[in-house]
């Protein structure tokens, strides 16, 4: 009896302390960390290099580049991926393949020699066609390829088909598929498109008659093939809402797009999160913006 009456005694001892200790400020629960905000306004072409920056950090990247394949096929968004993870600078009119210019008045691209797709194993850049390396691809290893049409919500990209054969997602396609390749889509928020993409690629399928192709659409249509149909693509799309959020922490999301003096086509990004987050998120933008434009 006497020890339990002093045990209930050292019960209601050490529960008064605690009670002093919490009044006293000695034990509080831990505050979450105050969330802030802020935001930049970036370029197409800041955009890209935000983007291209954000895939080189990809962690199925980084596996691939150490372990297996990795195919940056050619385009404009890829130009700057390439940059980040070769480290080597070509220019940047050496990626373009197909592509969509003013109807009037448009800058030409500089006459520089074509590069290939970037084939790279097990980090090192190898020379080989690009049928041949789809062949070789396995599980795991990694093809990057860009986009034309986005639909964000739903999180599918598509791209422009004028060759029957289907260009180069033809080539990689069903070897993506098959294998369980990742499918890394660099895509800006530029491309976002008014609707739903699967009922316009339906619509882009109808065969009905069509007047000449704009002048704009700079591939040579081929016979049958007046506008361009839509091919669907489905992976890891990486636009600059995801690299913002791969690369500091910070969530984003676009607040509204547009402008004038060299910012047409721009997006404003709002980032939202820990002061530390923020504050990474603000120098990354800062680091990139004046790039310069794709063609000057």
């Amino acid at each position: 009896m006497v020890n339990r009456n002093a045990g209930k005694r050292l019960f209601v001892l050490m529960a008064v302390l605690l009670l002093q200790w919490v009044f006293a400020g000695v034990l509080t629960a831990a505050e979450p960390e105050k969330i802030v905000q802020s935001g930049a306004i970036l370029t197409v072409a800041e955009s890209k290099r935000l983007i291209g920056k954000a895939v080189a950090q990809m962690p199925i990247v980084k596996n691939a580049l150490a372990n297996g394949m990795v195919i940056i096929i050619k385009g404009t968004t890829n130009a700057y991926v390439a940059d980040e993870i070769t480290g080597q600078k070509a220019s940047h009119a050496a990626y373009v393949t197909g592509r969509i210019e003013p109807e009037k008045g448009g800058k030409l691209l500089p006459k520089v020699k074509a590069v290939n797709h970037i084939i790279l194993e097990k980090g090192k850049v190898v020379d080989i066609p690009l049928a041949d390396a789809a062949k070789k691809l396995k599980a795991g290893d990694v093809v990057i390829k860009g986009a034309n049409a986005l639909d964000y919500k739903k999180k599918l990209a598509a791209v422009n088909i004028l060759d029957p054969s289907g260009g180069t997602t033809g080539i990689t396609m069903p070897f993506i598929v098959a294998r369980k390749v990742h499918l890394v889509i660099p895509v800006g928020l530029e491309k976002l498109v008014a609707g739903d993409l699967v009922d316009l690629t339906l619509k882009m399928r109808e065969p009905m008659e069509s007047l000449p192709v704009p002048s704009g659409l700079s591939s040579a249509p081929f016979p049958g093939h007046i506008l361009p149909s839509l091919w669907l693509l489905t992976g890891e799309i990486v636009t600059e809402l995801e690299a913002i959020k791969l690369l500091t922490g910070a969530p984003a999301f676009q607040s509204s797009a547009g402008g004038i003096s060299g910012a047409e086509g721009s997006v404003w990004l709002v980032f939202r999160g820990t002061k530390d987050q923020v504050t990474k998120a603000l120098s990354l933008v800062h680091s990139i913006q004046g790039e310069p434009p794709y063609t000057q």
